[in-house]
């Protein structure tokens, strides 16, 4: 699909340089696709909510009785 926009010139140089994309199209598509992703991951975020990491001490603990319990 063509499109015209006005970007301002140091937000697209912005753009250029992170993305480090070699044509405008490129990243445009670049931010684009991370734009969507980013939304994506929010979304599914969302849906399945929070939970309650175990720390790594509570992971190696847990580790060491199943290796314990394994003899």
């Amino acid at each position: 699909m063509k499109t015209t926009i006005e970007i301002p010139d140091e937000t697209f140089g912005t753009l250029l340089r992170l993305t480090r994309a070699k044509t405008k199209r490129d990243a445009i598509l670049a931010a684009i696709e991370d734009y969507n992703r980013r939304h994506q991951v929010e979304a599914l975020v969302a849906t399945f909510g929070t939970w309650k990491m175990d720390s790594n001490d509570e992971l190696e603990s847990a580790d060491m009785e199943d290796a314990r319990r394994s003899k």
